[in-house]
């Protein structure tokens, strides 16, 4: 199975990177974390985007506040998809790294999920991956069943709420 790549332009983003991190085991994805930035560390991370296929990796999450501009420079250098995670800030409640994130020039896609929606850029990952992956699809299948048997719980449970109160 190729591997996930997530990188986070600061360890201040690991509160939000760990919900990834934490799908990805559940899928069973084999991962990597590092840090860095696209303004403070620009060779590293174009380095590493540019070697991610030979490094065994399939895809790419990449987590970022403010300027958000990291999951676009990986994007640039590697034609792996990226997963872009804007991270909430106190400045601008995390608009800023959404529109940074979302707002990719033609040829640089970055598929970009919720503010702060790091499980969600790792089961992403995982349907990338699964792609040539059929256990990996298997889990997935499982999972939204799984989804599907809770809601219909809590339906039941609602109407038994409902009925007690007639």
């Amino acid at each position: 199975m190729k591997k996930a790549a997530v990188i986070m332009g600061s360890d201040s983003d690991f509160p939000v990177v760990s919900k990834a991190v934490i799908k990805l085991k559940e899928f069973g994805i084999p991962y990597e974390v590092h840090v860095m930035s696209a303004h403070r560390t620009p060779d590293v991370a174009a380095k590493f985007a540019a070697d991610a296929r030979k490094n065994g990796f399939g895809v790419i999450i990449a987590a970022a506040g403010m300027a958000a501009h990291l999951a676009g420079v990986l994007a640039a250098k590697t034609t792996l998809p990226v997963i872009g995670i804007p991270c909430r800030s106190s400045q601008l409640e995390g608009m800023d790294a959404l529109l940074a994130t979302v707002m990719m020039p033609t040829g640089i896609p970055v598929a970009t999920v919720a503010i702060d929606g790091a499980a969600n850029a790792a089961i992403l990952a995982a349907e990338i991956l699964a792609l040539t992956d059929d256990k990996l699809a298997e889990r997935l299948e499982k999972m939204k069943a799984d989804m599907e048997s809770g809601v219909a719980k809590k339906d039941e449970a609602m109407q038994n709420k409902v009925a007690e109160l007639l």
